[in-house]
């Protein structure tokens, strides 16, 4: 499996209460409504979006993505509503070693409601019977016990704590590392 195969047309996916698609410059008032956020922002690697040119110019570096047919994120559109309401992706992947690394950043006012692991669902399964991956992995700040839960509602397993593994927003961070396996995922 190629990455250009994957990436050439982002592919939709659809789950109970979500679609999964490809971000457009349409998205850009509702990114920056949870971008701006500083509680969205708080455990993210990315600073809080100042001013909707900051999103805009982040949508365009998205675009340049799917064009290039590399890595890039998906839209989460509630379907009811038609409502951008976060992304999520695979922030990496190594085709040579079957595995990658999934991240994802929701609107505040969807937090608790189950978003995140139905659409983190969905990719875990497009990863294991798209992509070939034999692993699956994602990371969250030591701090960031809801996103912890989330990957333990998915079925990842934590598998260790990296001390002081990544510098933002002017410190040291310590990150929990959490993966599931393909046959892990099948037994669920």
């Amino acid at each position: 499996m190629k990455m250009e195969e994957i990436y050439n047309d982002l592919p939709t996916i659809e789950t109970p209460r979500l679609r999964l698609r490809k971000l457009t410059l349409g998205d850009a008032e509702n990114m920056f409504s949870y971008c701006s956020n500083e509680e969205v922002a708080k455990y993210v690697t990315w600073d809080r979006h100042e001013t909707i040119d900051h999103t805009i110019d982040f949508i365009m570096f998205v675009l340049e993505q799917y064009q290039s047919q590399k890595i890039a994120p998906w839209a989460i559109e509630v379907k009811e509503t038609n409502e951008m309401v976060g992304t999520i992706d695979f922030v990496s992947w190594s085709i040579h070693h079957n595995h990658a690394e999934i991240g994802y950043a929701l609107s505040q006012q969807y937090w608790g409601k189950g978003m995140i692991p139905e659409a983190a669902t969905a990719l875990l399964t497009f990863g294991f019977e798209n992509m070939n991956l034999e692993r699956i992995e994602a990371r969250c700040f030591v701090e960031n016990t809801a996103s912890a839960k989330v990957m333990e509602k998915i079925g990842m397993t934590r598998e260790g704590t990296m001390k002081k593994k990544m510098f933002t927003k002017g410190k040291f961070w310590d990150v929990h590392c959490y993966a599931i396996l393909r046959e892990q995922f099948y037994r669920l």
